[in-house]
């Protein structure tokens, strides 16, 4: 008889209980996992992060866009709080924050302009073709304070420019008769309704406050129109599918970004280098094939000893992970470089240094990329890059948007995670332990003097460039999310 095996916590098991659990338990799973590091890493923390926000706004009773941005900004803390040096996870609350903003001001937008479609937009007659007066702007930017003004004409244009050239025929139900002498006069009689003209009749309707002909509801008392109201409440019970949609576009691109990263890699990688990278990343690893499917190089792979060595080693001998059952990302796999007829030689991380002479490039994948262009990546990364910059060798980063924060490393100390010392030295050695102080740190931050270029999916980018797309992908009222 087959007895089931319970599947491991970790990423794959963390998707599968979405479907089906409730959301407070989802978000108290995941920051379990968090905490007991089962779920690390940029890459699954930020795909975990985005399904279950997305869970979170489709199960979310709000309507609105403030209720929303709320409920997500208070998961986000919670989210952090369970494990801050994992910055992917507030990068993905941040963003889904902005992407909730943009839905919202777009929906401001496209209200004002309704309604500017709707009240007070003139009508041209065809016996005036040649007075049209162009459409008021409406899209002004959303933090200019004349973003709710832009659907009337201000006082300043009324006393500026007559209102001759505006024809009010559906606003007041009377056809104007044609101007008397000349196009280019203002001052053209009671006819032209004039601002001189506006007061010799004081019984016709005022044309900015007369709704349209044809309009379906009256004016209310607060001078408000009802079909207004209307549309306002439907742009409002929209801003929750939009949102919708808006995570589904961020989950595609978690899933494409290798793809659109290693699409960049024979601009880069030339025939006959010497390549040297170091880690399992499944970023790097793909860069390269990409790149060995046209040309042939040699890459120099430094093991990342002792935190991530196995892993390395399973990925230049069978591709992927190690492949443990408690591994969540067992099953994602890639072909490795030595199948491809690419020399690739491990070396320990001592020997860095006497091989850098000899390399061509350096190509590093980051943990985390900061705000400041520099970058937190695993142990051994900084050694790497001070070995590059002597010998002058250019080093690249390569790193998907959805790793780059707005944190600056204002201390670096809190930005370096410590792992299991008994990797150094084992803990059976007691004499010798007792007298030294081991440490083991997993991450290593390398300042942005040491990097030459990153490689995004969305190009290539100096480091002193990084502020600009930082700009583009996070709004400043979600930078400090407390």
């Amino acid at each position: 008889m087959a007895t089931a095996v319970a599947a491991a916590p970790g990423l794959s098991s963390f998707l599968k209980s979405l479907k089906h659990a409730d959301v407070e338990n989802s978000i108290e799973q995941f920051i379990s996992l968090l905490k007991r590091r089962q779920i690390r890493n940029s890459r699954p923390c930020a795909i975990a992060t985005t399904q279950l926000l997305l869970r979170i706004v489709a199960a979310s009773r709000a309507r609105d866009a403030a209720s929303l941005i709320e409920r997500v900004r208070k998961v986000g803390q919670r989210l952090i709080a369970a494990q801050p040096r994992e910055m992917a996870v507030g990068n993905i609350v941040r963003r889904v924050l902005g992407l909730i903003r943009e839905v919202e001001e777009t929906g401001l937008d496209a209200g004002a302009l309704s309604e500017a479609e709707h009240s007070d937009e003139p009508h041209h007659s065809s016996h005036n073709d040649s007075l049209h007066r162009p459409a008021l702007n409406s899209h002004i930017s959303a933090f200019s304070p004349l973003n709710h003004g832009v659907s009337a004409p201000s006082a300043t244009n009324l006393g500026q420019e007559s209102l001759s050239s505006l024809d009010f025929a559906d606003a007041t139900g009377v056809h104007r008769p044609p101007l008397l002498s000349t196009h280019t006069s203002y001052a053209t009689g009671p006819q032209g309704t004039s601002l001189f003209g506006l007061l010799s009749h004081p019984d016709e309707p005022s044309p900015i406050a007369t709704p349209p002909t044809g309009a379906q509801s009256p004016v209310s008392k607060n001078g408000f129109r009802l079909g207004s109201i209307a549309e306002t409440s439907q742009t409002k019970m929209d801003v929750k599918a939009e949102v919708i949609d808006g995570i589904k576009e961020l989950v595609d691109e978690l899933e494409i970004v290798d793809d659109q990263i290693a699409a960049s890699a024979l601009e880069h990688i030339h025939a006959n280098e010497i390549i040297l990278t170091h880690t399992s990343s499944q970023t790097v690893q793909k860069f390269l094939i990409a790149a060995a499917r046209k040309r042939k190089f040699t890459v120099i792979h430094a093991e990342a000893y002792p935190n991530d060595h196995v892993d390395t080693h399973a990925t230049i001998l069978t591709g992927g992970k190690k492949g443990d059952d408690d591994d969540e990302e067992a099953d994602e796999r890639w072909k490795p470089l030595i199948s491809m007829g690419i020399q690739v030689i491990m070396i320990p991380d001592s020997a860095v240094f006497a091989l850098m002479s000899r390399v061509n490039k350096v190509i590093l994948a980051p943990h985390t990329v900061l705000a400041n262009g520099g970058l937190i990546a695993a142990t051994g990364a900084l050694t790497i890059a001070q070995a590059a910059k002597v010998h002058q060798t250019p080093v690249v980063v390569v790193s998907g948007v959805y790793k780059l924060s707005p944190v600056y490393p204002f201390d670096m100390e809190e930005l370096v995670e410590y792992g299991d010392p008994g990797k150094v030295i084992d803990f059976q050695e007691g004499d010798f332990v007792e007298n030294v102080d081991v440490t083991n740190p997993i991450y290593d931050y390398v300042s942005a003097d040491l990097v030459d270029l990153y490689i995004t999916n969305l190009g290539g980018h100096a480091p002193s460039y990084l502020y600009r797309i930082v700009a583009d992908h996070y709004r400043v009222d979600d930078i400090n999310l407390s």
